[in-house]
């Protein structure tokens, strides 16, 4: 099992969570760049662009969630948060 990612709340994935989440983000890749085709047609009175914008944002957030569902990052505890806090002066 690799190493937990370098991000406070995640923790260590399997082989097979960290493959599923990259053949997400390849499929994550495909989808904007059919969406990037869209942009570049702006001047198209066809194509609303506002709503290729929305579709943008969307597709971004789905991939987040469905990323988020397979690792699954937990909550931060206080120690966790201490060094940050003294960095704010914060009660954590």
């Amino acid at each position: 099992m690799p190493d937990p990612l370098p991000v406070n709340g995640y923790t260590s994935q399997s082989d097979e969570k960290v493959a599923l989440v990259n053949e997400n983000k390849l499929i994550e890749e495909l989808v904007m760049r059919q969406l990037d085709r869209h942009v570049r047609n702006v001047n198209s009175s066809d194509i609303d662009q506002r709503m290729v914008a929305l579709a943008r944002t969307k597709t971004q957030e789905a991939f987040m969630w469905l990323n988020r569902a397979v690792f699954q990052p937990k909550r931060l505890y206080d120690a966790d948060l201490s060094p940050l806090a003294e960095k704010l002066e914060v009660q954590p």
